[in-house]
């Protein structure tokens, strides 16, 4: 298991590393000037290339990236060129409030996903079968800007039913920032759903159709426990790492969501730090990401192998 874990910890480290490399060159061939976005278009060139002078971004590209990841690793993120604010702090904000939305997204859509398409398993071939399926499918391809105008139109505006902000108001409590991010949640959930419960079904079939199950009808056992004790552990492993893949997803890729509700979440930060040219904002906030993607990953790889004893032993060999 050891083995196991520095593997994945090991290209873990080597994916960030070159995602780090990607994001960095990435954002060097952003269209504007940095000095010019922040001074303004009434700026003199003479002032704008002072200031572009001081902030470093005419140092050479394998300069700046090495004082950039230099310090991202001892945790300094520097300074917001946009915001003149301390990176960590805009960073850290945004992301606390996407980890809140991606939470209550996270709690509706995995035990929905998965009771579907174990339900869909069970009933292979028949009408709830095919009607969760088709919903699935159906919803997966409904843009969340889209779901997310109609449910703020007929939820929000003509029912009344939840608040169409996803912040809460200052000094809120636990129950009224649930309330409030309820809402944005739901276009997630759409779009989540089909992914997750297409995968369980899948692996519904797979393990229902095994030897080992039809061993456990044979010695008696009723069909809940069979499902229970010997379907499930392993009809899940697949499912474990979509919803392992959907995390990063579910924390930066909600920048749309976020517009929509007006939430100031990381992918709308991110989203803000590209147009403005924010380089450290911009690379940091990808990279913060990152890391909780593979983190998610890592995880993931862990119950997967906690699961089927058999993944660690192969990739230790």
């Amino acid at each position: 298991m050891a083995r196991f874990l520095l593997t994945r910890l090991g290209l873990a480290l080597v994916t960030l590393f070159l995602l780090s490399v990607i994001v960095f060159c990435m954002a060097q061939v952003l269209p504007g000037n940095v000095g010019r976005a922040i001074l303004g278009p009434f700026a003199s060139q003479e002032t704008v290339d002072a200031l572009n002078e001081s902030l470093g971004v005419n140092r050479p590209l394998v300069t700046q990236y090495a004082d950039w990841i230099g310090s991202f690793v001892t945790g300094d993120l520097g300074q917001s060129l946009s915001f003149r604010r301390p990176v960590a702090t805009l960073v850290g904000d945004a992301l606390v409030n996407s980890l809140k939305l991606a939470a209550v997204a996270f709690a509706l859509v995995v035990p929905l996903g998965i009771l579907g398409g174990v339900i869909a398993a069970l009933r292979y071939g028949k009408s709830t079968d095919r009607a969760i399926t088709i919903v699935g499918t159906s919803l997966t391809t409904v843009p969340e800007f889209v779901s997310g105008i109609v449910l703020i139109v007929v939820v929000g505006l003509w029912l009344d039913l939840l608040p169409i902000g996803a912040t809460a108001p200052s000094g809120s409590g636990p129950l009224t920032q649930l309330k409030h991010l309820i809402l944005p949640a739901i276009p997630l959930v759409f779009v989540l759903f089909g992914y997750i419960a297409r995968m369980a079904r899948a692996g519904m079939i797979e393990a229902l159709d095994s030897d080992y199950t039809r061993t456990a009808v044979l010695k008696g056992l009723s069909q809940r426990e069979v499902v229970r004790r010997h379907v499930l552990r392993n009809a899940l492993l697949p499912t474990i790492t979509v919803v392992a893949t959907q995390t990063g997803y579910l924390i930066g890729g909600l920048f749309v969501v976020e517009l929509l509700f007006n939430y100031n979440g990381i992918g709308r930060l991110i989203l803000q730090a590209a147009q403005q040219k924010d380089f450290p904002l911009l690379q940091s906030g990808v990279l913060v990401i990152g890391v909780f993607y593979m983190a998610a990953t890592l995880l993931a790889d862990l119950a997967y192998s906690l699961l089927n004893p058999r993944i660690r032993y192969a990739t230790a060999e």
